[in-house]
């Protein structure tokens, strides 16, 4: 159990690091390390809770995701939760990052 926390945490810093990475130079002063875990956690939650994960991939093995959606999704999340206030266009930049952070890593 404490190997696969440990994974986990290990994969999420890697995350983090590859999404302060990807983000413009004038986002990445926007956001702390402790905002990009959330929005991990957050991204994580919406795609087993919208069904995205659920759809079926397209010929090319693909599931479309509008991102601009996600990141208001995940800005209202913040809100509800008393996170913070963010900006829907800031934050697609971390979604899109998540992506591609994840396609990186298959």
């Amino acid at each position: 159990m404490e190997d696969d926390f440990l994974s986990v945490a290990a994969d999420d810093l890697q995350a983090i690091e590859f999404i302060r990475a990807y983000l413009p130079q004038d986002v990445k002063p926007k956001f702390t390390d402790d905002d990009l875990y959330y929005f991990l956690d957050a991204l994580a939650e919406y795609y087993t809770d919208s069904g995205l994960l659920d759809q079926e991939p397209d010929a090319d093995g693909c599931v479309d995701i509008d991102t601009e959606t996600v990141a208001e999704a995940v800005c209202q999340m913040a809100r509800r939760e008393q996170i913070g206030e963010f900006d829907p266009a800031d934050v697609v930049w971390v979604v899109q990052a998540e992506l591609e952070y994840g396609e990186s890593a298959e």
